[in-house]
């Protein structure tokens, strides 16, 4: 391959915005790298379908979706797990306060929780936890780019939002918000993403996939550790937040790692369940038609 092209989102503590600092991708594999920033996961899995991208850093709802409607494309690898945290406003009580999931989501009736476009792993969370304790009166408000949520929020569009730990952060340290319930409470082992890639890559340049896996290992183990000038590195590239913000992203739900594990592999067997009750896609879809194990198993 000449040239690899690479689907990403702005969310902080993904290993694509190390990597794009860094030029890891560039030097390591002696390839040219076209990074392509999407408003979505949802928008990410359109753009495979389109033929616009190789590889993509998606939640597994998305892939699950996209693979359900025909997108030749698998999971080859983890990320991280538990990245959706509901906040609000700070009049609002929290898990804490209440003592359970559906006493934080009633003081919500008749009102607007935010999340990321639909489709999105946000947005099947909260829709799930709505459906499961049986709530209504409350409106999920899909918004397409996730980092005008804040926007919003800081307007008091909105009282309460689902989205990223940076979303958490940002609403603590510049909105006087506060997290309601954390994401080990929203959905255990939510695979918050995974490293996708086309099914033609996988078969033909297993090699390439295998190198930039390792590229990634190496970014999550730097991100886990926050050695060296991790979060220097971010911060300069972002150029709006400081070090101190990225390492509080990172610290807010620490669960990096690249092996497809059982808890990672299960959980999206749950949302497949989930995303078949809430009519998102018609059948359940195979393990197997979202996950490839053999590229990973040789780092």
């Amino acid at each position: 391959m000449d040239n690899l092209n690479i689907g990403f989102l702005s969310t902080t503590y993904h290993t694509s915005l190390l990597l794009i600092a860094k030029k890891w991708v560039e030097e390591e594999l002696n390839i040219e790298v076209n990074w392509k920033l999407y408003a979505s996961g949802p928008d990410e899995v359109k753009g495979f379908e389109n033929e616009e991208i190789d590889i993509g850093y998606i939640g597994l709802p998305p892939v699950i979706i996209g693979v359900s409607n025909k997108v030749p494309i698998k999971c080859i690898a983890a990320g991280h797990v538990e990245g959706s945290l509901l906040v609000a406003q700070k009049s609002f009580k929290s898990l804490q306060e209440t003592g359970s999931v559906s006493g934080v989501l009633k003081q919500f009736k008749g009102r607007t929780i935010a999340s990321p476009p639909k489709g999105s792993i946000h947005d099947i969370i909260i829709r799930n936890l709505i459906q499961r304790y049986k709530i209504e009166g409350i409106e999920v408000k899909n918004i397409k780019w996730a980092d005008l949520i804040l926007d919003d929020f800081s307007d008091g569009k909105i009282c309460a939002a689902v989205g990223t730990p940076s979303l958490a952060v940002a609403a603590m340290q510049f909105s006087n918000g506060k997290v309601l319930i954390p994401s080990d409470k929203m959905w255990k082992n939510s695979p918050s993403y995974g490293i996708v890639a086309r099914n033609d890559l996988i078969e033909n340049s297993p090699e390439l996939l295998r190198k930039f896996l390792s590229l990634h290992k190496d970014a999550t183990d730097e991100i886990k550790s926050d050695s060296g000038n991790t979060a220097k590195a971010v911060s300069e590239l972002i150029g709006v937040i400081g070090e101190d913000f990225v390492r509080e992203v990172y610290k807010i739900s620490p669960k990096y790692f690249v092996n497809l594990t059982d808890e990672f592999i299960n959980s999206t067997k749950e949302f497949v369940n989930a995303l078949v009750e809430l009519k998102y896609i018609k059948a359940l879809v195979p393990t197997d038609e979202i996950f490839d194990f053999r590229i990973v198993k040789r780092l």
